[in-house]
């Protein structure tokens, strides 16, 4: 068997900066993040700590980092729902599309919800929440009636909150939770077409 170019290969492979942040977010989640250090990071990777300050300085960076993707990711979504037409098909695929986001950015967003007072003294809870308040305005006219507008809103917390925070009995029921959840968020803007 022929091996793979070193290029492909590489290619492959999480960047020191991603590897990092994947043993964060592994130790926050473990530990919390008030009781994870730097050094302790560095050990883990098997780096010194002089390698880990060439990406990072400290471990609020590394925290703002996780955010900083996951913005990417939501604007994206949000950018794409501006140039479409404001009708169901639109709000259903934003759904669609928030849901993947969540998908991939899981471990973060599990680290958010069991570090929100970390977070709140780091300022960085307001990017989340001005994201989805951005994806809330796509899925909803703001003029709406109040209870349309709660429908559009819980159709995006429904998401977060059944994929991060609802009890797993065990890992196989997952990818139903997921399912079920959107089909309950597209639900919810379904009800607000036909009202």
């Amino acid at each position: 068997m022929t091996e793979a170019p070193r290029e492909a290969r590489e290619q492959n492979q999480p960047s020191t900066r991603e590897r990092i942040q994947q043993t964060a977010i592994a130790l926050f989640s473990e530990h919390g993040y008030e009781h994870t250090s730097l050094r302790e990071i560095a050990e883990h990777l098997g780096v010194t700590k002089a390698a880990l300050y060439y990406h990072f300085k400290t471990k609020e960076d590394i925290a703002a980092s996780f955010f900083e993707s996951y913005a990417v990711d939501l604007d994206r979504i949000c950018d794409w729902g501006d140039t479409q037409p404001r009708e169901l098909g639109t709000r259903t695929e934003l759904l669609r599309r928030y849901a993947e986001v969540i998908r991939s950015h899981v471990p973060v967003l599990r680290f958010m919800q069991n570090n929100q007072a970390a977070l709140t003294r780091l300022d960085r809870m307001s990017v989340f929440r001005l994201r989805q308040q951005r994806l809330h305005a796509l899925l909803v006219e703001a003029d709406a009636a109040l209870i349309n507008r709660l429908r559009a809103w819980d159709a995006i917390t429904t998401l977060y909150s059944n994929w991060i925070t609802f009890p797993r009995v065990d890992d196989s029921e997952e990818e139903e939770i997921r399912e079920a959840s959107l089909q309950i968020s597209i639900g919810m803007i379904e009800a607000n077409a036909a009202s």
